[in-house]
């Protein structure tokens, strides 16, 4: 069955879902306009913007203008450029800005800039991606992902699966002002995350720690957010997913498609065996069991565009798969009640803390997917 037949299949689902984001999210774009949220405590949005530096910022305004891409109104509009303006706050601390940059303006000012020409919102993204740019080890041979903040660590070794969401920022800069020198360190990180972070049977390491002085040296893995070292941490299988098909897109490298691809085939077998819900670590103990609706919305916008460049029997699998994921946590997972600001709930921080809760990528994400499903090309990362 071809893509166009499922969703004409599910035209009825996908429209009428679209409608319940717009009716409830038109009233909370006015409703935290002057807010970063991250979760909500008692239904409400909370407020990051005291701690300006945290890396899920852009989310917010992210979301916001995937809402306007998709409706064309002002609400959203305004809410996305506030976004922008409260977040210029962090431009004062740049010492202490990390690998996240790509998820704090890529997908706020990047897009705002590619969507209305705005030459401040232009800056902005260019500055974030020259500081992930000086996060490359030249002679590790990757992108470092934090400063040193965990205790008494030396943390200059690590790289963490999430970046290679962040790499599209690179290649945005690479195109925007014709310097190759940002891409070609965004595939030598994608070809160490290749390397060392995706097993062969496409479980992922969370964390790997590099010798900083010695290129294709791994020192030892961490179980970072996830259950074991030795386990796999679904919203990191999903970063790997989603991050790698992206890599094809920008580079139409065949690897990266290929890597993208066995990393979809152990998510999908995985999270086939919950229903399509898929648990916050895929090798985690039966008892208690810990679900993470995140990691579902960001593997089914992966599972979308790789559905694009797969061959047909392939093509049809990732689709219906990303379908029957949006499908089982819309009917389990979304609270569309006024008395709720979040839409997707029961997201998951890590294993060990902030168990089944809303987060504001489970949203952008969600979001981000039903608008590849009503048929948008246009490409965030």
């Amino acid at each position: 069955m071809s893509r166009e037949k499922i969703i004409s299949e599910n035209r009825a689902w996908i429209e009428n879902t679209w409608k319940k984001l717009d009716e409830k999210l038109s009233k909370t774009a006015v409703k935290s306009r002057y807010k970063i949220p991250y979760s909500t405590k008692d239904g409400v949005h909370d407020d990051r913007s005291d701690d300006i530096l945290w890396w899920t910022n852009g989310f917010w305004g992210g979301l916001m203008w995937l809402m306007y891409i998709g409706t064309q109104k002002d609400c959203y509009k305004r809410t996305a450029e506030e976004s922008e303006r409260l977040l210029d706050k962090a431009f004062g601390d740049m010492q202490n800005w990390n690998h996240d940059v790509g998820f704090m303006w890529h997908i706020l000012s990047g897009v705002n800039y590619r969507l209305t020409g705005n030459r401040q919102s232009k800056n902005r993204n260019l500055i974030a991606a020259m500081s992930l740019m000086s996060r490359y080890n030249v002679e590790g041979d990757f992108i470092r992902c934090w400063n040193s903040w965990i205790g008494n660590e030396n943390v200059s070794g690590w790289t963490i699966i999430d970046c290679i969401m962040n790499l599209p920022l690179l290649y945005w800069a690479s195109d925007e002002i014709g310097d190759t020198r940002f891409e070609k360190v965004a595939k030598r990180h994608a070809d160490m995350t290749m390397r060392d972070h995706v097993r062969a049977d496409g479980a992922v390491n969370h964390i790997v720690v590099h010798d900083t002085e010695k290129a294709d040296t791994v020192l030892g893995v961490r179980k970072g957010q996830g259950y074991a070292e030795d386990s796999c941490w679904s919203r990191g299988a999903s970063w790997a997913l989603y991050g790698f098909v992206l890599s094809y897109i920008h580079t139409k490298e065949q690897r990266y498609l290929d890597t993208a691809k066995r990393v979809a085939n152990y998510f999908l077998a995985e999270t086939e065996k919950t229903g399509w819900l898929p648990r916050l670590d895929f090798r985690q103990p039966e008892t208690p069991l810990y679900y993470d609706s995140t990691a579902g919305a960001i593997a089914a916008c992966g599972l979308i565009e790789l559905s694009k460049h797969a061959e047909e029997i392939e093509s049809e699998k990732f689709f219906s798969a990303a379908l029957n994921i949006l499908k089982a946590m819309e009917q389990n997972w979304c609270d569309w009640t006024e008395q709720e600001d979040s839409v997707l709930q029961m997201g998951s921080e890590m294993y060990t803390n902030g168990i089944h809760m809303p987060i504001i990528y489970g949203d952008y994400f969600f979001v981000e997917s039903m608008l590849k499903l009503k048929g948008c090309e246009f490409l965030v990362w």
